[in-house]
């Protein structure tokens, strides 16, 4: 054989065994996918189940329902490429039976001509009178030899036989699987498609009774705008007032250090060489004290904020169950023509009165109080703070320091619902300057 068509071989071999395997992964992939969106989807419907015992329809409760309705049109787009992925699945495990059958086939035809061989040309006293009636010793040990490898062949097609067979066996055990969970899919697709009907007809009743009341509508999107900006402004005065002090305490450390070395190198010696060497040992032993004090204080602020950006998509939810229903930035109402909110976090929608926690390890520097639109805590994590805002009480106190997921307030109830929104910034300090993130980038999905 040729190098070269032992290399066309080679990759054809490579081929085949790859293609399986990556159809797996994606199949093992939209299955968590599916988990994901089932999961999403619970959490809504418990939302929604809540919120219907309230008579009113709610703009949170609208929200709710358009997050359901899209995690539902998600979920059956990913049924539709598991069918699609088990087809391709189902057409190589037929495509396989097939080479394997066609192989068997061959393989039963060559033992049979092996078999056929052996027996017209087996010597009429027996293979051992076949060797004895050699002519010389050399011609004995060729034909002994030669009785072993026809042995050895035959044995080498019995397995191959048998190989085949079972592998013929598995794969059309696992084509049967396969076809029965393509079965269990196409159902779950069609339940999908009544499900997102019934929630459009659900959600088209909800905007019908917001329709009728847009002036009213208007005016509590309008009022929360306002809030914001007020919450805008007072994070804002609180972060400064934070940096502002921050810098005092720094300056006030290194001039007490400066003054603490002035006074050891003013020390009085009783000869000149003392003097000038406590001088050098009072103003490296001040020098030690003030990197000291400096080093230790950068190190933990670096190493904090290090760990913070290393888990940049993976912190925790702000609160144990719930659904973003407003994003990060501007966004246009669906309905209402000409009005936008603006959002400088993520609002999610959770059940009444629910728990807020830290995302993250680190130290509180201020407990707001906003009338109107509750209480607020911001949380220092090196050069990142993280916000949590609309609470009716809060666990912790300025300064004190929190673990990740903590329970550290509760959240107020909005008004005429039952349910709750919790509204969660985080910013970047840079600088003296303070930027916005958007933090849907940094949950965990």
């Amino acid at each position: 054989m040729s190098t070269v068509s032992k290399l066309i071989c080679v990759v054809g071999f490579f081929c085949a065994w790859i293609q399986p395997v990556i159809a797996q992964k994606n199949s093992e992939k939209l299955r968590k996918e599916q988990e994901r969106l089932e999961k999403s989807i619970n959490v809504t419907k418990s939302l929604l189940n809540k919120a219907k015992s309230n008579t009113q329809a709610t703009l949170s409760e609208l929200k709710v329902l358009e997050n359901q309705l899209a995690y539902r049109e998600e979920l059956l787009n990913n049924f539709e490429s598991q069918i699609r992925s088990t087809e391709l699945q189902i057409d190589e495990k037929s495509q396989k039976i097939e080479t394997l059958q066609i192989q068997l086939k061959q393989l039963v035809v060559q033992y049979k001509e092996l078999l056929m061989y052996a027996y017209k040309h087996r010597h009429k006293e027996g293979k051992w009178m076949y060797i004895f009636s050699s002519k010389s010793y050399h011609e004995a040990l060729k034909r002994k030899k030669y009785l072993e490898k026809v042995a050895a062949l035959q044995q080498k097609q019995k397995r191959l036989i048998l190989q085949h067979q079972r592998l013929i066996h598995n794969e059309k055990i696992t084509l049967e699987k396969e076809k029965e969970y393509k079965l269990v899919i196409v159902e779950q697709k069609k339940q999908e498609k009544e499900n997102i009907l019934q929630d459009k007809q659900e959600q088209e009743t909800n905007y019908k009774k917001l329709k009728s009341e847009e002036n009213k509508l208007t005016a509590e999107i309008q009022l929360i705008e306002n809030k914001k900006i007020i919450l805008k402004q007072r994070i804002k005065e609180a972060i400064n007032a934070e940096l502002l002090a921050e810098e005092t305490r720094k300056k006030a450390r290194e001039k007490k250090t400066v003054v603490e070395a002035k006074t050891k190198t003013t020390t009085k010696i009783s000869t000149k060489t003392n003097v000038i060497t406590a001088k050098e040992t009072t103003t490296n032993t001040a020098e030690t004290n003030n990197k000291k004090v400096v080093t230790i204080t950068e190190t933990k602020e670096v190493a904090l904020n290090l760990n913070f950006e290393t888990n940049k998509g993976r912190l925790p939810w702000p609160v144990e169950k719930g659904t973003i229903t407003e994003g990060y930035g501007k966004h246009a109402h669906p309905k209402i023509p000409n009005l936008y909110t603006n959002n400088n976090g993520v609002d999610i929608t959770t059940h009444k009165n629910a728990n807020i926690r830290a995302v993250f390890e680190g130290e509180v520097t201020s407990v707001l109080s906003i009338p109107g639109a509750g209480k607020v805590i911001i949380i220092k994590h090196g050069n990142y703070r993280t916000v949590y805002s609309n609470l009716k009480e809060v666990y912790v106190s300025s300064g004190s320091k929190v673990s990740t997921k903590q329970s550290i307030g509760a959240l107020l109830p909005s008004e005429g619902e039952a349910l709750s929104v919790a509204h969660f910034e985080i910013h970047h300090v840079a600088d003296g300057q303070i930027n916005r993130i958007n933090p849907s980038l940094w949950i965990t999905r």
